[in-house]
Protein backbone atom coordinates (compact mmCIF):
# COMPACT_ATOMS: atom_id res chain seq x y z
CA UNK A 1 0.00 0.00 0.00
CA UNK A 2 1.34 3.45 -0.96
CA UNK A 3 2.22 6.05 1.64
CA UNK A 4 -0.78 8.70 1.06
CA UNK A 5 -2.94 5.30 0.96
CA UNK A 6 -1.74 4.31 4.21
CA UNK A 7 -2.00 7.72 6.14
CA UNK A 8 -5.41 8.55 4.64
CA UNK A 9 -6.73 5.17 6.77
CA UNK A 10 -4.68 6.09 9.35
CA UNK A 11 -6.87 9.40 9.91
CA UNK A 12 -9.64 7.50 9.17
CA UNK A 13 -8.96 5.58 12.67
CA UNK A 14 -8.11 1.91 10.70
CA UNK A 15 -6.32 0.19 13.29
CA UNK A 16 -4.58 -2.15 10.71
CA UNK A 17 -3.66 1.04 8.46
CA UNK A 18 -1.89 2.22 11.90
CA UNK A 19 -0.02 -1.01 12.20
CA UNK A 20 1.37 -1.18 9.07
CA UNK A 21 2.43 2.43 9.48
CA UNK A 22 3.97 1.58 12.77
CA UNK A 23 5.69 -1.64 11.40
CA UNK A 24 6.90 0.47 8.73
CA UNK A 25 8.85 2.48 10.36
CA UNK A 26 9.42 2.12 13.65
CA UNK A 27 13.30 0.71 12.86
CA UNK A 28 14.02 4.25 11.60
CA UNK A 29 12.31 6.19 14.66
CA UNK A 30 14.24 3.56 17.05
CA UNK A 31 17.73 4.46 15.06
CA UNK A 32 16.71 8.29 15.44
CA UNK A 33 16.47 8.17 18.89
CA UNK A 34 19.29 5.84 19.68
CA UNK A 35 21.47 7.77 17.72
CA UNK A 36 20.49 11.05 19.73
CA UNK A 37 20.37 8.84 23.27
CA UNK A 38 22.55 6.00 22.81
CA UNK A 39 21.10 4.07 25.14
CA UNK A 40 18.73 1.10 23.24
CA UNK A 41 15.97 0.81 26.22
CA UNK A 42 15.87 4.61 26.15
CA UNK A 43 15.54 4.93 22.65
CA UNK A 44 13.03 2.32 22.81
CA UNK A 45 10.85 4.03 25.00
CA UNK A 46 10.99 7.55 22.94
CA UNK A 47 10.12 5.34 19.43
CA UNK A 48 6.54 4.81 21.03
CA UNK A 49 6.52 8.53 21.91
CA UNK A 50 7.15 9.44 19.09
CA UNK A 51 4.29 7.80 17.66
CA UNK A 52 2.42 8.68 20.20
CA UNK A 53 2.98 12.06 18.89
CA UNK A 54 2.22 10.86 14.86
CA UNK A 55 -1.31 9.61 16.42
CA UNK A 56 -2.26 12.91 17.77
CA UNK A 57 -0.71 15.03 15.06
CA UNK A 58 -1.41 12.93 11.82
CA UNK A 59 -4.17 15.85 10.74
CA UNK A 60 -1.16 18.05 10.60
CA UNK A 61 0.73 16.33 8.06
CA UNK A 62 0.55 17.62 4.29
CA UNK A 63 1.27 15.00 2.45
CA UNK A 64 2.94 11.78 1.43
CA UNK A 65 6.39 13.14 0.76
CA UNK A 66 6.95 15.14 3.71
CA UNK A 67 6.19 12.56 5.90
CA UNK A 68 9.44 11.34 6.90
CA UNK A 69 10.73 14.55 7.46
CA UNK A 70 7.52 15.65 9.42
CA UNK A 71 8.22 12.30 11.72
CA UNK A 72 12.44 12.92 11.94
CA UNK A 73 11.45 16.66 13.29
CA UNK A 74 8.73 14.92 15.86
CA UNK A 75 11.66 12.34 16.67
CA UNK A 76 14.25 15.26 16.92
CA UNK A 77 12.45 17.10 18.99
CA UNK A 78 11.26 14.43 21.41
CA UNK A 79 14.95 13.87 21.51
CA UNK A 80 16.15 16.83 22.39
CA UNK A 81 13.71 17.32 25.04
CA UNK A 82 15.02 14.11 26.97
CA UNK A 83 18.69 15.16 26.17
CA UNK A 84 17.21 18.53 28.47
CA UNK A 85 15.90 16.61 31.01
CA UNK A 86 18.94 14.30 31.40
CA UNK A 87 21.63 17.29 31.59
CA UNK A 88 18.68 18.72 34.49
CA UNK A 89 19.25 15.10 36.17
CA UNK A 90 21.81 12.97 35.31
CA UNK A 91 21.91 9.15 35.97
CA UNK A 92 23.25 7.73 39.00
CA UNK A 93 25.12 4.88 36.64
CA UNK A 94 26.37 5.15 33.54
CA UNK A 95 26.43 2.17 31.04
CA UNK A 96 30.11 1.56 28.98
CA UNK A 97 30.00 2.31 25.20
CA UNK A 98 30.57 -1.16 24.31
CA UNK A 99 27.67 -2.56 25.78
CA UNK A 100 25.39 0.20 24.08
CA UNK A 101 26.37 -1.58 20.74
CA UNK A 102 23.68 -3.29 19.52
CA UNK A 103 24.92 -5.29 16.08
CA UNK A 104 23.18 -7.10 13.95
CA UNK A 105 24.83 -10.06 11.78
CA UNK A 106 24.52 -10.09 8.10
CA UNK A 107 25.83 -13.68 7.89
CA UNK A 108 28.70 -14.10 5.74
CA UNK A 109 31.15 -15.29 8.61
CA UNK A 110 32.18 -14.59 11.95
CA UNK A 111 35.07 -12.77 11.01
CA UNK A 112 33.26 -10.08 8.44
CA UNK A 113 30.90 -9.81 11.06
CA UNK A 114 33.54 -8.98 13.47
CA UNK A 115 35.23 -6.54 11.13
CA UNK A 116 32.28 -4.94 10.53
CA UNK A 117 31.36 -4.17 14.01
CA UNK A 118 34.74 -2.98 14.74
CA UNK A 119 34.18 -0.13 11.99
CA UNK A 120 30.17 0.31 13.28
CA UNK A 121 32.18 0.74 16.98
CA UNK A 122 34.45 3.11 15.74
CA UNK A 123 32.28 4.90 14.05
CA UNK A 124 29.75 5.45 16.33
CA UNK A 125 32.48 6.36 18.77
CA UNK A 126 33.88 8.59 17.00
CA UNK A 127 30.22 10.41 16.81
CA UNK A 128 29.76 10.70 20.05
CA UNK A 129 32.77 12.51 20.43
CA UNK A 130 31.70 15.27 17.88
CA UNK A 131 29.83 18.64 19.34
CA UNK A 132 25.77 18.61 19.44
CA UNK A 133 25.79 20.60 16.19
CA UNK A 134 28.49 18.81 14.13
CA UNK A 135 26.94 15.23 15.75
CA UNK A 136 22.96 16.47 14.67
CA UNK A 137 24.24 17.23 11.38
CA UNK A 138 26.00 13.86 10.66
CA UNK A 139 22.92 12.59 12.38
CA UNK A 140 20.15 14.21 9.73
CA UNK A 141 22.06 14.08 6.51
CA UNK A 142 24.25 10.97 6.31
CA UNK A 143 22.25 8.34 8.93
CA UNK A 144 18.82 9.73 7.88
CA UNK A 145 19.48 10.55 4.34
CA UNK A 146 17.87 14.00 4.56
CA UNK A 147 18.27 16.74 1.83
CA UNK A 148 20.11 19.64 2.76
CA UNK A 149 16.81 21.84 2.26
CA UNK A 150 14.90 19.69 4.61
CA UNK A 151 17.62 20.42 7.03
CA UNK A 152 17.63 23.76 6.62
CA UNK A 153 14.26 23.92 6.89
CA UNK A 154 14.33 22.04 9.77
CA UNK A 155 16.77 23.71 12.06
CA UNK A 156 15.78 27.11 10.93
CA UNK A 157 18.93 28.20 8.96
CA UNK A 158 19.64 29.41 5.71
CA UNK A 159 21.02 25.98 3.40
CA UNK A 160 24.55 27.28 3.20
CA UNK A 161 24.29 27.31 7.13
CA UNK A 162 23.55 23.73 7.02
CA UNK A 163 26.12 22.92 4.07
CA UNK A 164 29.23 24.55 5.56
CA UNK A 165 28.04 22.63 9.19
CA UNK A 166 27.71 19.54 7.09
CA UNK A 167 31.44 19.85 5.72
CA UNK A 168 32.88 20.97 9.00
CA UNK A 169 31.01 17.93 10.57
CA UNK A 170 32.11 15.73 8.20
CA UNK A 171 36.21 16.95 8.42
CA UNK A 172 35.14 16.42 12.26
CA UNK A 173 34.21 12.79 12.32
CA UNK A 174 36.76 12.10 10.15
CA UNK A 175 39.83 13.57 12.62
CA UNK A 176 38.14 11.83 15.67
CA UNK A 177 38.01 8.70 13.58
CA UNK A 178 42.03 9.18 13.18
CA UNK A 179 41.97 10.36 16.53
CA UNK A 180 40.67 6.79 17.68
CA UNK A 181 42.65 4.49 15.69
CA UNK A 182 45.82 6.52 17.11
CA UNK A 183 46.72 8.76 14.53
CA UNK A 184 46.87 12.09 14.41
CA UNK A 185 44.20 15.01 13.08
Amino acid sequence: MDLETLIERCRTGDPLAWEMLVRRYQGRAFGLAYHYLGNAEEARDLAQEIFVRIYERLASCTSAETFVPWMIRIGRNLCIDRLRRRRARPQAVTTPVEEMVDLAADAPGPATDLERGARRDLVQRAIARLSDVNREVILLKEIEGLTLQEIAEMLGVPIGTVKSRSNRARIALADEVRLLLGGSA
